[in-house]
C-alpha cells in the first residue's frame, strides 16, 4: 500500500515537472520572439511582462525531476550497465556481486542524502535566495536529500525482493506502448526484430540467489 503511493507520487512529480517546464520554456520562447515584432500595443505589452525568471525555474525543475527521477530508474530498471564481466561468471557468484553492487549504491544515495541534509539544514539558518525566483536556496537543494534518499530506499527494495525472488526490475525497450492492441498483431513477434540475439543477459532463473532456490 506504501509502496503503490510512493510510486504514484514519484510518477506524478516526474511528469509533472517535465510538463511544467516544457510550458515554460516554450512560453519563454516564445514571449522572447514575440517582443521582436513591431505589432504596437501588443509589443508593448509583451515587453511590460517580466520572464526572466523562467530560465532559473527550468534549471531547478529539471535538476528535481533528475533526482527523482533517477530514483524511478532504479525501481524500473531503465539504468544504463555495462555487465558483461558480471554475466560471464557463474550464477552463484553472479547473484552475490548483483546484491553487492546493490547494497553498494544504497550505501553511497544514503551518504550522499546525509551529506545533503546537513547542507539543507546549514542552509535553512541562512539567508540565501535565488538570483531571479528569490527562492530560499534550502528549497531548492532540498531535493538533494529527498531524491538521494529515495534512490537508496529503491535500492535496498531491488535488492531485497531479489533476495527473495531472484528477479532483478528491466525495461523492455523493443516494446512499443499500445503496439500489443493492434488486432492480429501478436506483442511478442511485432517486436522480435528489434531484440539482438546475445547471451549476455541470462535469464531471470540463472540469477536466483541460492538462498530464494526451492
Amino acid at each position: 500500500m506504501v509502496n503503490r503511493a510512493l510510486d504514484h507520487l514519484e510518477e506524478w512529480l516526474i511528469t509533472f515537472l517535465i510538463g511544467a517546464a516544457t510550458i515554460v520554456i516554450f512560453a519563454s520562447v516564445a514571449h522572447r520572439y514575440a517582443t521582436g515584432f513591431a505589432t504596437g500595443g501588443l509589443q508593448d505589452a509583451l515587453l511590460k511582462i517580466d520572464l526572466a525568471w523562467a530560465q532559473e525555474l527550468c534549471i531547478y525543475m529539471f535538476v528535481w525531476m533528475a533526482k527523482f527521477g533517477a530514483a524511478y530508474g532504479v525501481r524500473t530498471g531503465i539504468h544504463v550497465g555495462v555487465d558483461v564481466m558480471i554475466n560471464a561468471l557463474k550464477p552463484n557468484v553472479r547473484a552475490k556481486f548483483i546484491i553487492f553492487g546493490l547494497l553498494a549504491g544504497a550505501l553511497f544515495t544514503g551518504i550522499i542524502g546525509s551529506f545533503g541534509a546537513h547542507f539543507v539544514w546549514e542552509l535553512m539558518h541562512t539567508e540565501q535566495v535565488s538570483p531571479d525566483l528569490e527562492l530560499p536556496k534550502w528549497i531548492v537543494y532540498a531535493c538533494i536529500p529527498l531524491g538521494s534518499y529515495l534512490m537508496c530506499y529503491r535500492f535496498l527494495q531491488v535488492c531485497w525482493n531479489f533476495i527473495k525472488t531472484g528477479h532483478l526490475p528491466h525495461a523492455d525497450h523493443a516494446h512499443v506502448e499500445g503496439l500489443d492492441k493492434v488486432e492480429g498483431l501478436d506483442k511478442e513477434d511485432a517486436t522480435e526484430w528489434a531484440k539482438l540475439p546475445s547471451d549476455l543477459h541470462p535469464k531471470d532463473d540463472d540469477l536466483t540467489p541460492p538462498g530464494a532456490r526451492k
